[in-house]
């Protein structure tokens, strides 16, 4: 067991670690201070302050790797203790979704949400890997061949990640599948691959690229938040058709990933943040705005585009760390640690 823990360390590390994020020193000490200060609870939960309370394995998930990236072992083995002691209640490997502290069980929906799973296994695999935790390591596996064995289809020659094990296949509504684009989180495909070896991790990278060359609706051009594969894509029924909150990590997640050609992320870049008015979501029927996004946590995903594509500088402003709301503050920190890794010029 020894030799084969071994193996993979090291596999991890040749392939798939880049150097900076294996110092994992990519998030400032004072800036993970802050953002704990904020969301973690001493028992090792990720409060979204911004929806409720609750916590998710999608904040589960973003505060182990931030944690990681900031090299805090003890705040991750918090964060994983936690999450794995109350969520990881099912039997086949994957984790509830959702812990809500006002309910009486915690967890009223056993459900799964695939990129919170992909979220921890990834993070447990870098830090498996970096600090030589097996235990890391053996868990991230079981995840990663959880999600491949029920969250991963085929389905019209594409292979498709499944928002959740249930509920949004074609057995399981009219409109199905039904997938939500911005749960493909690209940079951790590689590494699932390792655990758990398949060649759908590599159809799941060139399904999501083609796919989100398609998922440009309406006068804004912009992906929606669920998309119906039944036929031709188009925004899924029962779900309002907008470029919205979950959307804004798309291009977020394929520049971490090096992934999207510049004139994609161009197209990104101006749609999200047109010329003619603020940033926003979208009505994509009216290409009307709807909510400002007003944080530095959303205004620096365009910033970043623009420095991926043009070299451009990112705006002082954007890179003070001021959390407020969950969300925005998690994606400017992976976003700053993205820059400082790969684009130390456009700061």
């Amino acid at each position: 067991m020894k030799t084969w823990f071994s193996l993979l360390f090291a596999a991890l590390f040749i392939a798939y670690v880049p150097p900076a994020r294996a110092l994992a020193t990519s998030v400032s000490p004072a800036e993970w201070s802050l953002y704990k200060a904020h969301f973690l609870d001493r028992g090792g939960r990720i409060i979204d302050n911004g929806n409720g309370g609750i916590s998710h394995t999608e904040g589960q998930g973003y505060g182990l790797l931030l944690s990681y990236l900031a090299g805090n072992r003890a705040d991750f083995e918090l964060i994983w203790s936690f999450t794995s002691a109350e969520m990881l209640l099912r039997n086949d490997g994957l984790a509830v979704w959702k812990w809500d502290p006002a309910s009486k069980p915690h967890v009223t929906d056993v459900n799964n949400a695939t990129d919170g799973d992909l979220l921890i296994a990834y993070a447990l695999a870098l830090a498996g890997t970096t600090w030589n935790r097996p235990d890391y390591i053996a868990a991230a596996t079981r995840m990663a061949t959880a999600v491949l064995k029920d969250a991963v289809v085929v389905y019209g020659g594409r292979t498709l990640l499944m928002p959740a094990s249930t509920g949004f296949s074609a057995k399981d509504r009219a409109d199905g599948p039904v997938i939500n684009p911005s749960y493909w989180i690209f940079e951790a495909f590689p590494v699932m691959n390792v655990l758990a070896p398949s060649e759908k991790w590599q159809n799941l990278t060139d399904s999501g690229l083609d796919l989100l060359q398609s998922l440009q609706f309406g006068p804004a051009r912009l992906p929606a938040e669920w998309v119906s594969l039944k036929r031709s894509p188009q925004p899924a029924a029962g779900f309002a058709p907008e470029f919205s909150y979950n959307a804004i990590r798309i291009p977020l997640y394929l520049a971490r990933a090096g992934l999207g050609d510049a004139a994609f992320l161009r197209h990104l870049m101006g749609a999200m943040a047109p010329v003619d008015r603020p940033m926003a979501t979208v009505n994509l029927i009216t290409g009307q705005p709807l909510d400002p996004l007003v944080d530095n946590g959303y205004r620096i995903v365009t910033s970043l585009l623009d420095c991926v594509v043009n070299g451009t500088q990112v705006p002082a402003e954007l890179q003070s760390f001021r959390p407020e709301l969950y969300y925005p503050s998690t994606l400017q920190l992976l976003a700053l640690s993205f820059l400082r890794e790969e684009h130390p010029a456009c700061l």
